[in-house]
């Protein structure tokens, strides 16, 4: 099975479940390349069953970049990721190597691909807007937000207090709607191919409840309890992520943990639809069923176009 001549990058995106992490190790595989994380979880130490971060013995020897590389009391930033992300990618181009983007975290995604400048940040109205959020909780803010800029508020998750408390600082420090700052789709850098996977969403939400009774059943409250010892509960980030915020809400006692993994299901799916609604914009992004036999065949071919 040769490799075949590809000078530009590859992403592979789509909502979780897809199969995403499979294709991105077939195509590096194929193609002599190697994939750069795009999942926002999935570059902190530790959090590995809770993001379904690809074993080691599922990569297949293929390197793999931007995964572990956050301690999870750190603030994932998308401009540190954007950064060390296009690090990576040009330092495998000018090695002839090609970088497979991958991950569902669109934003992330675009900061790689997209041209996407960060504006500058205020600690002094950062840090009202944080106490704010702390006596008036996230949703009393995205309603603000989305009086102020409703574009940036169907982008920004309700219970994303962060991302929020950055939006209503931007708009306070530029006079500008945050959406303004957020990057619009052109040519994508590095003559990306953007790739697509998606199931019918019965498929995908069953793929979804399986993912999170397998991390339930593999040892996912085991991992929460050693990463409690490593500061999971400081990490601003990191404590929110889906299936962990479940856990540790369950351990204080809000719930038993077969709620917190039918929490974490339905958590799932509804961020699923949000991920298709987000991705389904871009319209460089060439769709593909993941469930077909022929899949790294159809992907392969689209680098032929």
């Amino acid at each position: 099975m040769g490799t075949r001549a590809v000078t530009r990058a590859i992403a592979v995106v789509g909502p979780t479940a897809t199969g995403k992490s499979d294709l991105a190790v077939a195509l590096a595989r194929r193609l002599g390349g190697e994939v750069v994380n795009a999942d926002a979880m999935q570059l902190y130490r530790g959090m590995d069953i809770g993001t379904a971060k690809l074993p080691e013995a599922e990569r297949q020897g293929v390197p793999h970049h931007l995964l572990d590389v956050l301690d999870v009391t750190e603030t994932a930033s998308v401009a540190a990721y954007q950064r060390d992300a296009r690090a990576v990618v040009e330092r495998l181009l000018a090695a002839g190597k090609v970088p497979v983007l991958t991950g569902g975290s669109g934003l992330y995604v675009q900061a790689v691909l997209d041209e996407f400048a960060f504006p500058g940040t205020d600690p002094a109205i950062r840090d009202r807007l944080t106490v704010e959020l702390g006596e008036v909780g996230a949703e009393r803010l995205h309603a603000r937000l989305r009086e102020l800029d409703p574009v940036a508020a169907e982008n920004v998750l309700p219970t994303n207090g962060r991302r929020i408390v950055r939006a209503l600082e931007v708009i306070e420090l530029t006079g500008r709607p945050f959406s303004a700052t957020l990057p619009r789709p052109g040519p994508a850098r590095y003559g990306a191919v953007l790739i697509g996977l998606d199931r019918e969403l019965e498929a995908l939400d069953a793929r979804v409840d399986a993912r999170v009774t397998a991390m339930f059943d593999g040892g996912l409250v085991d991992e929460v309890e050693a990463l409690i010892g490593k500061g999971l509960r400081e990490g601003l980030t990191a404590s929110r992520a889906l299936g962990y915020q479940q856990v540790l809400a369950a351990m204080d006692g809000a719930y038993d943990m077969a709620e917190a993994a039918e929490r974490t299901a339905q958590g799932t799916r509804r961020f699923v639809r949000r991920q298709r609604s987000w991705f389904r914009r871009d319209k460089r992004i060439t769709w593909l069923d993941a469930a077909r036999p022929d899949l790294l065949d159809a992907a392969l071919a689209l680098l032929d176009t």
